[in-house]
């Protein structure tokens, strides 16, 4: 997709969109989920020793938003997965509305763009979206994994300020929130709002 033709589409949301089974908040113990890659294999979160916690982080094919980030959710996960913090990319689009978010489709942008992590594509109800609260793509969902082995929200939003260009962006929310959890400190700022593709 040429630059120009993003630029256009930028501004474009979608028509129709998903009703949330819930608002999920910083705080909150996130739901668990096990959903379908794009190698075949069934992913969920993980409790072992190693994981610290994860970036969730919804975002599809389709949307132009979500193009213009995903050379930052790679280094997102490069930077951080070492640390215990892996990136689970989920597709939730329908894609009987979005076919560019087809499973298929999603394959092929899993093998061009060689993510590192693994890309999941959503329930056919879009249960997983719809639990916590998703509402566009790209949007980011630190959880830290805690004393009772469940995973609790800590930041909720966008990557960052600056959708065309990371190096203008003057707020990093995603990795200032990470490098504080590192940190053992509280993350200090919690929400963001995130700029993007409405879900459909």
């Amino acid at each position: 997709m040429g630059f120009l033709r993003l630029l256009i589409l930028l501004p474009l949301l979608a028509l129709s969109t998903i009703s949330p089974l819930a608002e999920l908040k910083v705080g909150d113990i996130a739901p668990s989920f096990s959903l379908k890659s794009t190698d075949g294999k069934m992913i969920g979160m993980e409790k072992t020793a190693s994981v610290k916690g994860y970036i969730i982080v919804f975002t599809s094919n389709a949307c132009p938003y979500s193009t213009l980030y995903e050379d930052r959710i790679i280094l997102l996960h490069t930077k951080y997965a070492g640390s215990g913090y892996s990136v689970l990319a989920i597709q939730p689009n329908n894609p009987q509305l979005s076919p560019e978010d087809s499973y298929e489709k999603m394959k092929e942008k899993k093998d061009e763009k060689r993510f590192p992590f693994s890309y999941l594509i959503d329930t056919s109800d879009q249960e997983t979206a719809r639990a916590y609260g998703a509402t566009n793509t790209p949007q980011v969902f630190i959880l830290q994994k805690d004393s009772n082995n469940s995973f609790r929200v800590e930041y909720i939003g966008a990557i960052d300020n600056n959708s065309r260009n990371p190096e203008a962006a003057s707020k990093r929310y995603v990795e200032t929130a990470l490098d504080e959890l590192l940190a053992g400190e509280p993350v200090t700022t919690k929400n963001s709002k995130a700029i993007g593709c409405t879900i459909k």
